[in-house]
């Protein structure tokens, strides 16, 4: 990593005013791993006038930036160390089922438990793993996924396919369809939730998503597909066609509805969790992104890509009373 920040402290220029925090020290460090710079901002080893910053913290005219150590030393070997050491294991990349791949788009089922981008505790993900596997430089996400959620994850190739597909997730011009196992059984079968959602509330040291007047507007239709037929079981099976792109916003949606997704450790209670465990095997959230519609940013063809439900859901389907079938389409 050669840098061309040699002191601890850097000022921001006229020319740098307005930047975002992490998108200004990209620019001004050479070479440096975007999930370094992301790990040491949120762990607040990155100082702004004293203070901690958001990665998307906008920046004044004259504000000093204090860097540690690893970002101003030029040394390239500790963020080398860091993306060899710290890349998810390549017999679960071989693994990684590609859905759909041209030279612009690549669509993979991204199997629950993998992160897709370091940062947040976690020193690499899925996008910097599959950088290095590929070869690809510009290789970039499109949108995510938690990391339990599994299922259709849109990468785009080069940077001018993920500037048209981030412009077509602005104006809402993707479809993204979920499934989810959730509590009881919701009714009507079909409808449209709308609420608003804001995040800061801290549980057990989690920062938690909520329902509030102060929120952004949050929009999911939702549909009954399965109903538990055997007596006792009170669980059902939804689609998910959400219409804005928060943060949990299906999960914390389906909470507040009286329908937490099962096994949700962050959102159902936890006798919730216990029950789905025993009765439907989920030990991990039990929520997929089934199928993805896009418009293909190069051809303007249309892209309907689907990805099977996961292994972990025969027994569940087994369990209510139904067998899961590979060809299955709503």
């Amino acid at each position: 990593m050669a840098s061309n920040i040699d002191e601890s402290n850097c000022l921001v220029d006229e020319n740098e005013a307005g930047s975002r925090l992490d998108r200004f020290l990209l620019r001004r460090l050479n070479g440096i791993d975007r999930s370094l710079v992301l790990r040491l901002i949120r762990k607040g080893n990155v100082r702004v006038n004293g203070k901690r910053m958001k990665p998307e913290g906008r920046l004044n005219l004259g504000d000093t930036i204090f860097l540690p150590l690893s970002l101003r030393s030029g040394e390239p070997s500790s963020t080398k160390r860091a993306q060899e050491e710290h890349t998810i294991p390549q017999h679960i990349l071989n693994s990684i089922e590609r859905l759909y791949e041209d030279d612009d788009l690549l669509i993979l089922n991204k199997p629950e438990g993998v992160v897709v981008h370091g940062g947040s505790g976690h020193d690499a993900g899925l996008i910097e793993s599959l950088k290095k596997q590929l070869g690809l430089d510009e290789l970039r996400l499109a949108h995510r996924l938690d990391r339990d959620t599994s299922g259709c994850l849109l990468l785009a190739k080069n940077l001018l396919t993920l500037r048209e597909l981030t412009a077509d997730f602005r104006v809402r011009d993707v479809q993204k369809t979920y499934l989810a196992w959730v509590e009881g059984h919701p009714y009507p079968y079909a409808a449209r939730i709308t609420s608003h959602l804001s995040k800061g509330v801290v549980r057990g040291g989690e920062r938690m998503v909520v329902s509030n007047d102060e929120g952004q507007e949050s929009v999911t239709d939702y549909q009954v597909i399965l109903l538990a037929e055997k007596e006792g079981l009170d669980y059902a099976m939804v689609a998910l066609t959400p219409h804005s792109g928060r943060t949990h916003q299906l999960r914390v949606q389906m909470q507040v509805q009286g329908h937490a997704i099962l096994a949700d450790g962050k959102y159902a209670t936890q006798e919730a969790q216990k029950s789905a465990k025993k009765v439907l095997g989920c030990k991990a959230l039990a929520l997929h992104a089934w199928r993805l519609k896009i418009k293909h940013p190069r051809t303007g063809a249309l892209l309907d890509v689907r990805a099977p439900f996961p292994k972990r859901w025969q027994k569940s389907f087994a369990n209510v009373g139904y067998e899961l079938c590979a060809e299955a389409h709503f």
